[in-house]
């Protein structure tokens, strides 16, 4: 008896850190893009597989509809993350794992801890002076790049049937290094004196850095399209400006480990006051909520859909770069809070984007929108 529950505990062991990466894969550390352009790396959000959607939460707030100059542009996003989370993260009631055949019916104690060290994100894009269906397109490519590192210290503990329970500790730090998934944007925007309307439609290509048996990954493992549009009142008299960004993501079947998390809602927003032509400042929010739950063969832990809210204050400023070219510099941060099966706690980014100053004019000018963070 004893030597078979010896060998059912490795067993369990075994499953159980293997069942773990897959949970959750580099899920504690998120990834953001400038503009409106959504970002195919880890993120923290659970029931998403492994803590990884499509979407980052807080990437665009603030001039998210204005229009812009028309011609090349060029952004790098340094940004920075720390989120942690409990057993709730890995698995929701009762833990079916692997091969072990019978109820396991414990206790699962976990603490999930992962940080961006950091991860950057090179944006080149373009914008097009020909209108499309009155409107102005768009197009930008994200480059993800960096390192992430994820941790675990977990402990189970319960009984299989076979006698007096049992306790198995697992330990495990990885880190990876490298590019993240491509993610290609179109985007179309209107302009109305100060109301601005946006859509836009993105996906992914899996080209990062990802294996189903690590814990730390810069690529999701699988296909998405994500799709929405933005609002911005902007009066560029008084300085004042609202958007709100809001779009849906469909996720296509990881192929590697038979697993589809379900379809995903995000709201991003964010409220400014430019106290000169160059000086912003102002706060910015999210809230990021799983519509439908997970499915496919591999999914372990059932419906288990995720949700958080994260809010924080943002400053930019314009910076001349000579009359056909000008910079932007932007600083938000969010902290999260409402979090229910998922990852929490705090993110900042620093933003640096170089754009064409308007025709005629030597930046900046309150005459023309100044850059989307």
């Amino acid at each position: 008896m004893m030597g078979t529950r010896n060998a059912l505990s490795w067993l369990f062991a075994e499953e159980f850190a293997r069942s773990f990466r897959r949970k959750v894969s580099a899920g504690v550390v998120a990834v953001a893009l400038a503009g409106t352009l959504a970002a195919s790396t880890t993120t923290s959000s659970l029931a998403d597989e492994g803590g990884v959607s499509f979407w980052v939460p807080g990437f665009i707030s603030s001039l998210a509809a204005t229009p812009q100059v028309p011609g090349f542009s060029f952004a790098n996003i340094v940004y920075y993350s720390n989120v942690s989370a409990g057993g709730d993260v890995a698995f929701a009631r009762q833990v079916p794992l692997g091969n072990i055949k019978v109820n396991f019916n414990g206790n699962f104690n976990a603490n999930i801890h992962g940080n961006a060290e950091p991860l950057n994100l090179a944006i080149p894009g373009y914008v097009f002076a020909t209108p499309v269906l009155g409107g102005q397109a768009a197009v930008i490519l994200g480059i993800p790049y960096g390192r992430i590192q994820s941790s675990i210290d977990a402990t189970v503990t319960g009984n299989l049937g076979l006698g007096p329970g049992f306790s198995i500790g697992r330990s495990l730090t990885e880190a990876v290094t490298g590019f993240g998934d491509l993610v290609p944007q179109a985007s179309l925007r209107w302009n109305f004196g100060v109301n601005n309307f946006m859509t836009y439609l993105t996906g992914n290509l899996t080209t990062g850095r990802y294996d189903q048996s690590r814990i730390a990954n810069l690529g999701i493992g699988h296909n998405a399209i994500d799709a929405g549009g933005a609002y911005t009142y902007f009066d560029q008299k008084t300085g004042r400006e609202f958007s709100a960004t809001l779009g849906f993501t469909y996720n296509f079947e990881n192929e590697h480990t038979q697993y589809q998390n379900g379809i995903d809602m995000h709201l991003d927003w964010g409220a400014s006051q430019f106290l000169s032509k160059q000086l912003q400042v102002g706060i910015v929010g999210y809230w990021y909520n799983q519509l439908s739950c997970d499915s496919g063969a591999g999914d372990r832990v059932g419906c288990f859909e995720s949700r958080v809210v994260g809010i924080g204050p943002q400053i930019g400023y314009v910076i001349p770069l000579g009359k056909e070219w000008q910079g932007y510099l932007n600083v938000k941060g969010y902290k999260e809070f409402a979090a229910e099966h998922r990852p929490d706690g705090w993110n900042a980014w620093l933003t640096f984007a170089i754009t064409p100053a308007a025709p005629g004019e030597a930046p900046p000018s309150a005459n023309r929108r100044m850059v989307t963070k």
